[in-house]
């Protein structure tokens, strides 16, 4: 009886390091890891010969606009991204309308990515309404969110109902986490120490994109480290899983490698941004608000790469964030008006692993990084790694070819992307999820709607 699928002559990523192998894919799932050249009665060979085969990249934090933000990006689009950047399943931030805080909004978010979604996915709540964080969680959800900045009542990009910077409701946020053993994501921020910082630039009539940059990095990311040692604290109180995001500074790595090295449950995740784009000066200064996520003195890169490479920042996810050129032109004369965030769902595995070819960091643990630490972390079943029963979702990477990024790759509504013009050497050729081709030759051949929810194993109380 024919298998579906086999796959040959790839250098095989595996738990136990990369290998020769021959990979056999039936019903959506690794069935075998056999010795090149072990016949199999296939439907489909893929020859993968000079190709490395991954686990397909878990990128656990990503914008995808839809509802109710449809011009910039939406789940058909986003994940046809992920699907050329080798990226198998993607998970969804709550800052969109309405942004999914209870059971009801949450339920028909789904339904929006079962029609839409070319790969695999899932949503992470807003858990700002505490008496709905134990509902949600059953709903299969990999972490809840929160933005730890100012309800202001606006409509973008920090809405209502996803913003929680009162200390007291932060920490009855962590204890029902707790209880539910659902991991928190917080984005860290400190208001009251950004709205001096901010009044010394406009009292000077400084308001561009490169003012904007400047503040937000003031005094050597003091609002980052300050509010990264408060939620340390309330981890500390509560015993949640805390996983902080947006780690940019020296300071934040220094906190977190000590919270760890005390037992605190703590994660966290670097952005493509810290490390290839905002890292230099000069994009700021090229680029303005179309740089800014934010801007990371050269001071502290060696020190986010150290701890990405040690493991003191445990994943690596895209916080994919596209917005419009309208939306950024505004930043040269006012960056606080432009809208903050990047795009990179497509090509952020190419970045990695032309890191890997200049010897920054191992091909191994970029891997890790992207695809196993995420799915373990987070306990996302069946992903993240190639082995027998594990899901087939796979990417094949040429890691010997490079391509320069151009604004006509660009799969994103938006039709641009601030990488373009950078060189890197590592491309992905193929990806399949459950088996299935989504991408080959520079096409992506998913279908809308065949995407599942890659959902959170049911934990134990207590257990992590």
């Amino acid at each position: 009886m024919a298998i579906d699928t086999v796959i040959t002559g790839a250098r095989v990523a595996t738990p136990g390091g990369i290998v020769d192998a021959d990979v056999a894919i039936d019903n959506g799932r690794i069935t075998a890891l056999s010795q090149p050249g072990t016949p199999y009665d296939a439907d489909e060979v893929i020859d993968a010969t000079g190709l490395l085969l991954s686990p397909g990249f878990v990128d656990m934090h990503s914008h995808h606009r839809e509802p109710g933000f449809t011009h910039k990006e939406d789940i058909r689009s986003a994940t046809a991204q992920c699907a050329a950047g080798g990226v198998t399943t993607t998970v969804a931030m709550p800052n969109v309308y309405p942004p999914p805080n209870t059971v009801d909004v949450l339920s028909d978010m789904f339904k929006l990515y079962e029609r839409s979604a070319i790969v695999n996915w899932n949503v992470n709540p807003a858990g700002t309404i505490v008496d709905q964080i134990p509902q949600l969680a059953q709903m299969g959800v990999a972490a809840f969110k929160v933005f730890m900045v100012v309800d202001t009542g606006r409509d973008y990009p920090h809405m209502p109902g996803i913003g929680v910077h009162d200390h007291g409701k932060l920490l009855a946020i962590m204890e029902a986490c707790a209880e539910a053993n659902v991991p928190l994501m917080v984005h860290p921020h400190d208001q009251a120490l950004m709205d001096h910082v901010e009044q010394k630039f406009w009292d000077r009539g400084e308001y561009d994109a490169l003012a904007y940059a400047k503040a937000y990095a003031a005094h050597d990311g003091l609002i980052w480290e300050t509010a990264i040692a408060t939620l340390l604290r309330m981890q500390a109180a509560t015993g949640v899983h805390l996983h902080l995001l947006h780690i940019q500074t020296a300071g934040s790595v220094e906190l977190i490698r000590q919270a760890k090295a005390n037992g605190q449950k703590v994660t966290a995740e670097i952005n493509p941004w810290a490390l290839f784009l905002g890292h230099k000066w000069e994009n700021i200064e090229r680029l303005g608000s179309y740089a800014l996520s934010y801007w990371v003195p050269e001071n502290h890169g060696p020190h986010l790469w150290e701890g990405l490479r040690d493991k003191t920042i445990d994943i690596v996810a895209t916080d994919h964030a596209p917005h419009t050129r309208e939306e950024k032109e505004v930043g040269w004369t006012n960056g606080w008006e432009a809208h903050t965030g990047t795009p990179s769902t497509q090509f952020y595995s190419r970045m990695l692993l032309d890191a890997a070819h200049q010897k920054k960091i191992t091909l191994e643990r970029v891997i890790d990084a992207c695809a196993t630490s995420p799915a373990r972390l987070f306990h996302v079943e069946g992903k993240g790694e190639i082995s027998v029963g594990a899901d087939a979702d796979l990417v094949l990477f040429d890691c010997d070819r490079t391509e320069t990024v151009t604004d006509d790759e660009v799969l994103s509504k938006i039709g641009y992307t601030p990488y373009a013009g950078e060189t890197y050497t590592g491309l992905p050729v193929r990806t399949l999820v459950a088996g299935r081709t989504v991408f080959a030759d520079g096409k992506v051949v998913g279908e809308p709607g065949k995407g599942t929810q890659s959902r959170r194993a049911a934990m134990p109380l207590g257990t992590s």
